[in-house]
């Protein structure tokens, strides 16, 4: 079936069929669509850029165990804090509206590099036979930190993309869901630790394939969907390509956060990221760019601009523990009023040892209009409440 067809054929019964509120699809805002229209109008007029939303930083993380935090904090006394967070399950982060999530990967495909963190044996923490059976499995594996902050709410991949699709598949109406990865491959910070792979070519096609074990193309907003019949990725979003936010309700997007040489590795001799699965974080200028990173304050000014222009943002609202722990907004602040679409953070809820601080949007909805892109567009009325 032509999607296209299909969804202009449910936004005409939605006018004239019985039953249904006559809705103003072409009024100037989703308030004046008339009674019960406003999201309908929402899903017709606005893209998927059009949107605020706020997400959690590296959701996976589960505090480390007070052994293992001991001994960081005596190896690193400058550092340990920014590693002292927790966050729910996935499924409790959806539930609770979170609709950006960030995985650390790491590559494994014999299975069992990472079953048994150095760190976790110096401090005297015994094995888990449940960890160790899951980490010896082949495939990626999500974590932080090697040897010393290695413990996740989902430990490998595979187990993480099936929550968030059970999720999906649950809530077909939710606001497209953003999932940023960083894919590392550091030495270990712990002598007689284990080294991480390289992110090679290979290693990236691997983890293309095991997305696509989980992810029907169908479900995925990809970059070959948003380019269309334009020639780069970039030449699309310029000129408005990115899904109306009708058709992107129910979908995931996923982005390679990572530099240059990681990117190059991931794009290969693509000119657009043809058959790709991922968008990549890069300039404004190249043929890929569609998706950029801009995680800091100073950053505001380029953020702007970058959503204006067309491009999906995301920034974060607080690092490391620092704001949470000083009660400091003025990062936050900056980030929901800078345009980036998807803003991220550890804080959705207070942590009651710190302070008050966390990151929610007005009268706690889960998206809004995008103060830069849809200001009054949405006549203040919830995209999803």
């Amino acid at each position: 079936m032509n999607i296209g067809l299909w969804a202009a054929g449910l936004l005409a019964a939605s006018v004239a069929a019985p039953g249904f509120a006559a809705c103003n699809l072409k009024a100037d805002n989703a308030a004046h669509a008339g009674p019960g229209c406003a999201h309908r109008w929402m899903d017709a007029n606005l893209a998927m850029n059009d949107i605020l939303t706020v997400g959690v930083h590296n959701s996976y993380h589960v505090r480390a165990d007070p052994r293992v935090l001991a001994l960081i904090k005596a190896a690193a006394p400058s550092r340990w804090q920014g590693l002292d967070y927790d966050h729910e399950p996935l499924t409790d982060q959806l539930n609770d509206g979170a609709r950006a999530l960030e995985l650390d990967l790491v590559y494994d495909p014999q299975g069992g590099r990472f079953a048994h963190p150095k760190g976790a044996r110096l401090a005297g923490v015994p094995e888990d036979p449940a960890y160790v059976a899951a980490m010896s499995a082949p495939g990626f594996k999500v974590m932080h930190i090697q040897d010393i902050d290695y413990r996740s709410n989902c430990l490998s991949f595979i187990s993480c993309l099936t929550i968030i699709r059970s999720w999906s598949l649950a809530h077909p109406g939710h606001t497209p869901i953003l999932i940023t990865m960083n894919t590392n491959d550091e030495k270990s910070l712990i002598p007689g630790g284990v080294d991480e792979l390289a992110f090679n070519t290979a290693a990236y096609d691997a983890l293309d394939a095991e997305i696509a074990r989980v992810f029907p193309t169908s479900a995925l907003i990809t970059p070959d969907r948003v380019r269309g019949r334009y020639p780069t990725l970039r030449e699309a979003v310029l000129n408005h390509g990115w899904p109306s936010l009708g058709a992107a309700r129910g979908k995931i997007m996923f982005a390679l956060d990572e530099g240059p040489v990681h990117v190059a590795a991931y794009r290969g001799s693509r000119r657009s990221l043809e058959g790709r699965l991922l968008f990549v974080n890069t300039d404004e200028q190249s043929p890929v760019a569609g998706y950029i990173t801009l995680n800091e304050r100073a950053d505001a000014a380029r953020i702007t601009a970058d959503v204006r222009a067309g491009f999906i943002v995301r920034t974060r609202a607080d690092a490391d523990t620092l704001e949470a722990r000083t009660y400091d907004t003025t990062r936050r602040d900056a980030a929901l009023e800078s345009g980036a679409q998807y803003v991220s953070t550890d804080y959705r809820h207070r942590d009651k040892g710190l302070s008050d601080y966390q990151v929610r949007l007005p009268g706690d909805a889960v998206t809004i209009c995008n103060p830069v892109r849809g200001a009054g567009r949405c006549g203040g009325i919830s995209i999803e409440p």
